[in-house]
């Protein structure tokens, strides 16, 4: 046997006894890792604690023989940039479990998960009396019969559950088709310190590539794409599409195919295929599944069940070069970071344009300002719910009044909401809510925060400081990702100097600095820069010249009334002007080049 792998920590999502866990547990001992295996609440957070290094190897769940793609994990995969390792295909054997000294015909209440739940149609129909209740997963559901103690009360759980729980089995093989199985993808670090987790030698295992791409909703786009790949002598596994929300024109397809990218004719093919393509993102190469299906019947009881701390210390990534960013900085990502919130993309070379009121004070004055900057060229809705002020006796803002109703009025206007936070404990109900989490200047160094919208996992505008240096707005960035969060757009919105003409001295020239130091898309914040309605219009197309991703404004239907900033407010009219202004000044060029001399 070869020398075991040392991993720490291997995650997956659920607590013991889950689908998940027996295949991480699986998967581990065929490949000679040896470590502990860490149960966590939801896929985003096992996707940022990999990415955080704060764990070396987690698996997700990508497909099911009911519910098909689990399009959210292949999302996830790709935005957190996470590197598939191998696929296992799980047989997924449901028994059903209760306390001891119950009996069928005691039960009245059946826990799954929705998906075991649809597994076992059949069975469940044939319990009379019993009514099946969705909960997290197969895990939750056999520790809640252990805890309530009720002969009423069973789960649908595989077997290793039993033990684990010191429940019994009232029936056994309850899914509809004996052969019923899901898919899982282990998955780790793109950029971690973990080493390549290969197959034994001995047992090189066939390689499979995943993918995500969209295209245009026109006769023949898909059909296109695909020649290539078959022209390639390339066999896909699966093809799964959905429509790309806001965006009629456009469908994003989930495809995989055997291969590995490392192949000529793949990587051909892949050159071929983003000619073809609005978007493309290849997740990766990893082992395929070899045989049948593991799991079943046979599938032990995980070898330990000791459970290790939430959080642990791993040195952070030493990339090949000297910068105290190593996450942000651009030789990280050389080709730059695209954010996609929503239907929105910034930093692949369209303009965007984010407004909206700098406070929400009614539910009349946001919809009103959503609709009007939707028609006229915003592609993001901004507005404050919670507003530091100066003056203790300032507007504050409506609180969680004022989030509900920026959260109504984004759907009303198909827009993606911004909207700043500004405390640890309003990050995980504001992230319920709001597309994109805001730092503003005086929280910018307030790191704890930062550490929390980074576990976050929701995309992050940060502004610099009232007088921070860029090296100072760098590091406050590099905390955010240093949590797993990849999704992080800087904003220059003005620093103080001894120019009392103007609010802030927008420093303008911190835009192609950034762009060069980092490959985080970089806005602009004129309205804050200068504090006056009418230098706002220049500085916009200024910023554009010199080579922002895009610009956040403030808006409000009458600015003389606004409960706050009225004097740096823009009419509906100075919008339109302003986008009209914009459309004739074309997004410039930026050697990154130099970048690397």
């Amino acid at each position: 046997m070869r020398e075991a792998r040392g991993v720490a920590i291997a995650v997956y999502q659920g607590v013991d006894g889950a689908y998940s866990q027996l295949v991480l547990e699986h998967f581990m001992r065929e490949r000679g890792i040896t470590g502990n295996t860490l149960g966590l609440p939801s896929y985003r957070e096992l996707v940022t604690t990999l990415s955080s290094l704060r764990a070396d190897l987690g698996v997700i769940p990508i497909e099911n023989a009911i519910g098909g793609t689990v399009r959210e994990a292949y999302d996830l995969i790709g935005e957190f940039e996470l590197a598939p390792v191998a696929e296992v295909l799980w047989r997924t054997d449901h028994r059903l479990l209760g306390v001891r000294g119950a009996a069928l015909r005691d039960v009245r209440e059946v826990l799954a998960h929705p998906l075991v739940i649809a597994e076992c149609g059949k069975f469940l129909g044939g319990l009379e009396h019993a009514r099946a209740i969705p909960c997290e997963d197969t895990g939750v559901a056999a520790r809640e019969v252990a805890r309530g103690g009720s002969p009423e009360v069973a789960a649908l759980a595989p077997p290793a559950a039993a033990a684990i729980y010191d429940l019994v089995e009232l029936a056994s093989h309850c899914a509809d088709h004996p052969a019923t199985y899901s898919r899982f993808l282990i998955v780790r670090p793109k950029h971690g310190l973990t080493a390549e987790f290969a197959a034994p030698a001995g047992a090189r295992r066939p390689r499979k590539t995943s993918l995500i791409f969209g295209v245009e909703e026109r006769t023949g786009s898909l059909a296109r794409c695909l020649s290539l790949l078959a022209e390639a002598g390339i066999n896909g596994d699966k093809l799964e599409s959905k429509p790309f929300l806001g965006h009629g024109a456009e469908r994003i397809f989930y495809i995989d195919f055997d291969g590995d990218v490392g192949e000529e004719r793949v990587a051909g093919a892949l050159r071929s295929l983003r000619t073809h393509c609005k978007t493309l993102s290849v997740l990766g190469s990893y082992d395929a599944h070899a045989g049948e299906p593991a799991g079943g019947s046979d599938a032990p009881v995980p070898a330990s069940l000791e459970r290790i701390p939430e959080r642990r210390t791993i040195e952070p990534i030493v990339p090949p070069f000297e910068t105290p960013f190593p996450r942000v900085s651009r030789p990280t990502k050389p080709d730059g970071t695209v954010l996609r919130v929503g239907n929105v993309r910034i930093g692949d070379g369209e303009f965007v344009v984010i407004a909206g009121p700098c406070s929400i004070e009614s539910r009349e004055q946001i919809l009103q300002t959503a609709r009007e900057v939707a028609s006229r060229g915003a592609v993001m809705l901004r507005g404050g719910a919670f507003k530091p002020r100066t003056s203790p006796y300032a507007f504050q803002g409506l609180g969680w009044e004022g989030v509900t109703l920026l959260a109504e009025a984004g759907r009303a206007s198909g827009l993606p909401t911004v909207s700043e936070v500004m405390t640890i404990d309003q990050v995980s109900r504001m992230a319920e809510h709001v597309d994109v989490l805001q730092i503003g200047a005086r929280n910018m160094q307030n790191f704890d925060l930062l550490k929390a919208v980074g576990r976050a996992g929701r995309p992050v505008l940060l502004k610099r400081g009232l007088s921070a240096t860029i090296d100072e707005l760098l590091a406050a960035a590099e905390y955010v990702l240093a949590e797993g969060n990849p999704n992080v757009m800087l904003c220059e919105r003005g620093i103080r100097t001894f120019e009392p003409a103007t609010r802030n001295t927008l420093d303008l020239s911190a835009v192609p600095v950034l762009r060069e130091r980092s490959h985080l898309p970089v806005l602009v914040d004129p309205s804050h820069g200068v504090g006056v309605r009418r230098w706002i219009r220049p500085l916009c197309r200024a910023a554009k010249a010199v080579g922002a991703h895009g610009l956040l404004v403030e808006v409000h239907p009458n600015p003389s009334e606004a409960k706050s900033d009225k004097e740096q407010a823009l009419t509906f009219e100075d919008f339109s002007t302003i986008v009209a202004d914009l459309s004739r000044i074309p997004v410039p060029e930026t050697d990154l080049a130099r970048v690397h001399e």
